[in-house]
């Protein structure tokens, strides 16, 4: 998916400099999904779902450690 993602960019930034601003604007769109989908699949899990638990952001959670 990463790769799909760079390709997505990559496609963005080639049709840009052609001159074809429509689909750069929608290659760069399509880039920018695939890589929150990406970010949302990596940090998934079955026994949290979407929290991040090494994320401590609580006041006074250091001292709890």
């Amino acid at each position: 998916m990463m790769a799909l993602a760079f390709a997505a960019m990559t496609l963005a930034l080639g049709a840009l400099l052609a001159g074809r601003r429509r689909l750069a604007a929608a290659a760069l769109a399509l880039g920018f999904v695939l890589a929150i989908g990406l970010f949302l699949w990596e940090i998934w899990s079955p026994e949290t779902g979407f929290r991040m638990p090494w994320l401590q952001v609580r006041s006074g959670a250091a001292e709890a450690a």
